[in-house]
């Protein structure tokens, strides 16, 4: 076996032009590992962490790419490079019809008559020039875009609301806007419900669980995590709460966010107070709130989703259908004892710590653990119950989210079951807009390649109008040997009862 490297410079491509690359490479006959990536500091990290920093690319620039081949021998390696040689020189294919696309905000505001939202996800420090451009056109933002300051987010939803408009972001993943899926969202009916979220998985897996009830939204908007920072102080969350307590299509009003710090809870409780409405709220940890007559409290996603439509009063069920029947036997396996959860989504990922906290007494090492005490010492090398976010910066600067390029997390599964002492591998499969096209094929066959006396649960968030099409991606998945659940919480209530039984 050889690795093997090149680097190429005056060329930009983006993250998932490089991931397309990557994956054909990879496809190479005597080819074991290929990547074509950015030079970071970050990514030669990630690199040396694989085992494919090789000293060709060592003191690359971080503005020039860098291809790193593993074969079986120099001539493969040669010519897996050559190929990769060739895809980043050929130009991009272009559409053939004359129309002229617009080039930035200014030109799309013209030729898009009528538009009022300017989705936003370019370089981090382009992001805050281009969200000030769509404001001054009068018009609402989402910044999907992230490395953005606070100082700069609140100067940005200062400015916004000194002109009506919505800043959704930075870091803001998913959204639904008159019944338009942005970003990483799913496909879901018109209804009664509205959301705001400061959680873009969260927000998801509401919208999921609504409509495995048969149940719509009216609108669901997110804010960025830092939303409930005391830095911010809550602006978003608190102006998309006030727009759906005026709004005449939202009868019950959804709240989720990564706890917000003292003083923005205490905002928008007092919000909560003026409203007739019902307000579901989820904070994703055990807090103790105010009793209000009109206030609901949920420790889970699926419980939020599960009151939001009881709470609506029509008389119709609210029980959730599900696409599996999610019974599996608990059989633990000697010398198996530990858990690993590869997320893609960072508040689903911080939800199974909190159950895992609640059962256990304490928390299991993560990359995103609140306490210090709890954070992973590395997080390419899992010891003992580890819960991984791989969709924060520690695994996505230049690099595509794990919700679209599934490679970083097939590396992972296959390092995690090489310890013997690993009874399940946990694992959220996001589906909807902007998700892979097809999670369950990057998925079956490395799972059908683990050990079988290895349980691998799958949580399948989605919708079944998603355009993967849920219940295919659920039988795949189950054919293939996973464990399938469509509710988070149950996922991860069953991959810790297997944990739970092997240290009897």
């Amino acid at each position: 076996m050889i690795t093997k490297a090149l680097t190429i410079n005056s060329l930009y491509l983006d993250s998932v032009k490089m991931m397309l690359i990557s994956k054909e490479l990879r496809k190479a006959n005597g080819v074991i590992d290929a990547v074509a990536i950015m030079a970071t500091k970050e990514n030669k990290e990630i690199l040396a962490a694989t085992g494919m920093l090789v000293s060709e690319i060592a003191s690359a620039k971080e503005s020039e790419i860098v291809v790193v081949v593993k074969a079986i021998d120099n001539e493969h390696a040669d010519l897996a490079l050559g190929h990769a040689n060739k895809l980043l020189l050929a130009p991009s294919q272009r559409d053939d019809s004359s129309e002229k696309l617009p080039q930035c905000v200014d030109e799309a505001v013209k030729v898009m008559k009528g538009a009022n939202l300017c989705l936003i996800s370019v370089a981090g420090k382009y992001a805050s020039g281009e969200a000030d451009k769509a404001l001054d056109a009068g018009l609402h933002v989402m910044l999907f875009s992230d490395n953005v300051s606070i100082d700069e987010e609140l100067r940005l939803k200062r400015k916004a609301l000194e002109k009506g408009l919505l800043m959704m972001g930075p870091d803001c993943g998913t959204a639904v806007i008159n019944g338009v899926p942005l970003a990483f969202a799913n496909e879901i009916a018109t209804g009664d419900i509205g959301i705001v979220s400061a959680s873009g998985t969260g927000l998801q897996e509401v919208i999921a669980g609504l409509s495995h009830r048969g149940r719509g939204i009216s609108q669901a908007f997110g804010t960025g995590g830092r939303d409930g920072k005391k830095e911010i102080g809550g602006l978003m969350l608190c102006a998309c709460m006030k727009y759906l307590v005026d709004d005449p299509h939202t009868k019950v009003i959804v709240l989720i966010a990564k706890t917000p710090d003292k003083e923005v809870q205490d905002k928008l409780v007092e919000l909560i107070k003026q409203t007739p409405k019902w307000v579901v709220v989820n904070f994703l940890k055990d807090i103790s709130l105010p009793e209000i007559k009109n206030l609901r409290y949920c420790n889970s996603l699926d419980e939020t989703a599960q009151v939001a439509c009881e709470l609506l009063g029509d008389g119709k069920q609210a029980e959730s259908k599900m696409l599996c029947s999610e019974s599996y036997p608990i059989k633990p396996v000697k010398g198996r004892r530990y858990i690993r959860g590869l997320y893609s989504g960072g508040t689903l990922c911080f939800e199974a710590l909190q159950v895992y906290a609640r059962k256990f007494g304490k928390c299991p090492a993560s990359n995103i653990a609140s306490e210090e005490e709890y954070k992973m010492r590395d997080v390419w090398h899992s010891e003992g119950d580890c819960f991984i976010d791989m969709g924060a910066d520690d695994f996505t600067v230049g690099r595509p989210h794990p919700m679209i390029d599934y490679s970083l997390r097939l590396k992972k599964i296959a390092d995690e079951s090489a310890d013997n002492e690993v009874a399940v591998i946990m694992l959220d499969v996001v589906l909807g807009y902007g998700a892979h096209p097809d999670p369950a094929s990057e998925l079956v066959p490395v799972i059908r390649a683990l050990p079988k006396d290895l349980a691998v649960v799958c949580h399948v968030l989605g919708t079944e109008d998603d355009p993967q099409i849920m219940a295919e991606q659920v039988n795949k998945l189950i054919a293939g040997g996973a464990r399938v659940f469509t509710s988070h919480i149950r996922a991860v209530n069953h991959a810790l009862s297997i944990v739970e039984a092997g240290r009897r």
